[in-house]
């Protein structure tokens, strides 16, 4: 080739300053280089398709469209090519050359408006191309536009000085990218290298991508396609490859969005949940996508965490494709996105749900931990999420599950609170005497036997207006109810509750008569400011060292036999109501939860059988 056909360029300050930038900083992993070029590729074939719609003059009409890679480890060569519209003279100059097209100066006065922090603006001006230099020490990019008078050229640069640009006769339609890759970058010339790279970016790029002969992209990017066109058997196939599973998915959706950012989904909800068997914390599995090229295949922040099990596809053309892993989480759009795809998820549970809801209860079982995770950590969401919830009552049988919205529907007129129990199983639950007085009115209680469940109802607070009320606190107001056999009287009950107060001391805030028992002498309210015995439990769980001084307000019963004994006793027997007294407390503690050592009841249980025999 003679001299005559080599200009000779020197890169504009501005491009300069890109190219550091893009070596040092820009980029954070390395080998993001082949997605970059590869998107760039699959883009320039995009528009020469819609181009043919419109015209007919266009150079090697009868091309493929697909790109070419291929490895040369012995020389250390990587090539990318495509059957794309390709670049005139002009066009390589002003687009690899100059600020004119690439968007470098608006990026620059972006990155300098911000303080010098990039990170926010990549991808957003047309620089991927730059990352080449990453790996590469020297780049030569062969082309040839799709006009018919298109020539075929060649430009060359190191990256750092300028560069050079050619004939070259021989070149087709498009652009093939020749990179000599710098001596600690070889590994890019490996081809199971390369071919990971493909499968991890790049395996849903809508045209073929041949390495050295090879298809590697097999699997069509379903999301982007109309539901009506995708069979189960594709739906299926898809799932376990992108979740690398084996099951089934549970549940599906499947959408697309214009407003109020650009969306296309695929979601699987799996049908087992494997932090359920003891295995580790799932990581994020939802892929990040922008115009099928893969941003982030397990992004930290997009969705929230309790929805770590859901697997699929979020495909977005307004996420800028080169958003670095580390920006994303600051990104308003991602957050956006993020807020949309969970209240979609939340709405198609709700619907299958209702739908079926015996095999969402199936499903629920195996799930429940992360819907009682997004209701004591999603403040966005937890009235949604809330409604997904499923338990048994004392109004369900045993094993049938219902919902808040049920328990509201059935709720009586007026009723201003949802009543709810915590406790080891139903069977403990329903002998509890917490609920005596809750049967005798007809007042639906809630069970709940997981240890999370208290701080979940907590964090709730209320469903529909009506606040959630644990029925062991003390402060819960009930309407009279008509009551059976005699009471003691009102002067007789007090004298009762102060020697009671007095004999027991400290241990107990306050004793009342009350309107909550109807079976049993006595219960131990737990104030409201206290720690619930599941609180306890879950604090001496995680410190062996924890104590909390167990003090609670007793409730009595005036109308039970052994109430009015023990009123009786107090003066006739001191020393035996004294150990009555006690021994009640204990009772009232055991039911509630509370008593952590019983060597004194058991010593005063002995005590007190023996009196009765004597």
């Amino acid at each position: 080739m003679s001299e005559a056909t080599l200009e000779k360029h020197v890169f504009q300050a501005e491009i300069k300053q890109l190219l550091d930038l893009v070596v040092h900083s820009l980029y954070t992993d390395r080998e993001i280089f082949l997605r970059e070029l590869i998107s760039n590729a699959s883009d320039s074939m995009e528009k020469l398709r819609h181009l043919s719609g419109v015209e007919k003059d266009i150079q090697d009409g009868e091309l493929p469209l697909e790109i070419t890679i291929t490895t040369d480890a012995e020389g250390k060569t990587l090539t990318i090519e495509d059957r794309g519209i390709g670049m005139t003279r002009e066009e390589l100059v002003e687009n690899l050359g100059t600020i004119a097209h690439s968007g470098t100066k608006s990026f620059l006065q972006a990155m300098k408006e911000s303080g010098g922090s990039p990170g926010n603006m990549i991808g957003q001006f047309g620089v991927g191309f730059y990352s080449a230099f990453m790996v590469a020490d020297e780049v030569k990019v062969y082309t040839r536009s799709w006009r018919k008078d298109g020539e075929g050229l060649v430009w060359t640069s190191d990256g750092a000085t300028g560069y050079t640009i050619e004939d070259a006769p021989e070149q087709t339609r498009g652009v093939k990218i020749v990179l000599h890759l710098k001596e600690d970058q070889s590994e890019y010339s490996e081809e199971s290298r390369v071919k990971h790279l493909i499968e991890t970016y790049s395996n849903f790029v809508g045209f073929p991508i041949l390495l050295d002969g090879e298809r590697i992209n097999q699997v069509e990017a379903l999301w982007l396609k109309s539901k009506s066109d995708v069979t189960e058997e594709e739906y299926k196939a898809f799932y376990q490859f992108t979740a690398k599973a084996y099951d089934e998915p549970a549940y599906r959706l499947h959408f697309s969005a214009d407003a109020p950012i650009a969306i296309n989904a695929l979601i699987f909800i799996p049908s087992e949940n494997s932090e359920r068997w003891g295995m580790s914390k799932m990581e994020p599995a939802v892929a990040l996508y922008s115009r099928k090229v893969l941003i982030d295949p397990s992004p930290k922040g997009l969705l929230p965490d309790w929805l770590r099990f859901v697997k699929g596809v979020i495909d977005s053309a307004d996420i800028p494709l080169n958003i670095s892993r580390e920006t994303m989480q600051d990104s308003a759009l991602v957050r956006k996105l993020g807020s949309v795809i969970s209240k979609r998820v939340i709405k198609m549970f709700e619907k299958e749900a209702t739908a079926d809801p015996e095999k969402y209860q199936d499903f629920y079982k195996k799930f429940e931990r992360f819907f009682k995770e997004g209701v004591a950590t999603d403040y966005a969401n937890k009235d949604a999420i809330a409604k997904l919830l499923r338990f048994e009552s004392s109004m369900t049988e045993e094993g049938k599950v219902s919902s808040f919205t049920d328990y509201v529907s059935r709720s009586k007129d007026g009723q201003d609170k949802i009543y709810y129990i915590v406790g080891p199983s139903r069977e403990q639950l329903e002998s509890s005497p917490y609920l005596e007085a809750f049967k005798a009115r007809g007042l639906e209680v809630v069970y709940f036997t997981d240890a999370v469940d208290e701080y979940v109802l907590d964090s709730l607070g209320e469903f529909d207006g009506k606040k959630l009320t644990s029925i062991s606190n003390a402060g819960v107001e009930l309407e009279d109810s008509a009551t059976e056999g005699d009471s003691l009287s009102e002067s007789e009950t007090e004298a009762l509750c102060a020697f009671l107060k007095e004999e027991l001391g400290d241990k107990v805030t306050a004793v009342a008569s009350g309107k909550r028992l109807v079976d049993s002498p006595i219960i131990a309210l737990v104030p409201q400011d206290g720690m619930t015995p599941q609180m306890r439990r879950m604090m001496k769980a995680m410190d062996e060292n924890f104590k909390d001084e167990v003090k609670v307000e007793l409730e009595i019963n005036p109308r039970h036999p052994l109430i009015k004994k023990l009123a009786a006793a107090r003066e006739s027997n001191p020393e035996v109501a004294g150990l009555v007294a006690r021994q009640l407390l204990d009772n009232s503690l055991i039911a509630a939860g509370l008593l952590d050592d019983a060597r004194d009841t058991i010593s005063r249980m002995n005590t007190l059988m023996e009196k009765a025999i004597g």
